[in-house]
């Protein structure tokens, strides 16, 4: 991330599986769009009365409005970089995207990724959780319908080639 780089969009309560064969569980954490990257931050110094009270606005906004170019209070491009230290949170710049679409399913929405870096070949799908449960372990239990079309093309229409 670069110091001149802006948030364009901030999502938490996000759940991100590795669409790979035999893969299980996921994680938790936040998808960040910036004008040069989209992040996926699940080691964050943020606070839990924070991510907690900005879960419930996020799921209220989702109700009135399915846009998920959102940004939240309290998480800026400062805390954005600190986190983004953490080399267990990714980084991407929008031309390793090579695939990203999104679909609609019954249960909710979700965002498909494909990426290469480093030499390897990611694929994850995120979804935007609206409850959970928390024993035995973290998953979510219900999934919010959202509009991932701008998200999407904000990437699309920033990629310096189209694979």
């Amino acid at each position: 991330m670069q110091p001149d780089e802006k948030i364009q969009a901030h999502l938490v309560s996000v759940w991100r599986e590795s669409k790979k064969f035999f893969s299980i569980g996921g994680k938790e954490g936040m998808l960040i769009l910036t004008d040069r990257h989209l992040m996926f931050i699940h080691k964050t110094e943020s606070k839990m009365n924070w991510w907690k009270a900005i879960t419930q606005r996020q799921v209220i906004n989702f109700i009135k409005s399915k846009n998920t170019m959102i940004r939240h209070d309290g998480y800026n491009e400062e805390d954005l970089m600190n986190d983004c230290e953490d080399d267990r949170n990714m980084e991407l710049n929008f031309d390793d995207i090579s695939s990203i679409s999104f679909t609609e399913k019954d249960w909710g929405s979700s965002l498909q990724l494909e990426y290469q870096k480093d030499g390897k070949n990611e694929k994850f799908q995120f979804s935007i959780a609206q409850d959970w449960v928390k024993y035995p372990a973290k998953e979510p239990t219900k999934y919010m319908k959202v509009d991932w079309k701008p998200f999407v093309q904000y990437i699309k229409d920033r990629q310096k080639f189209t694979k």
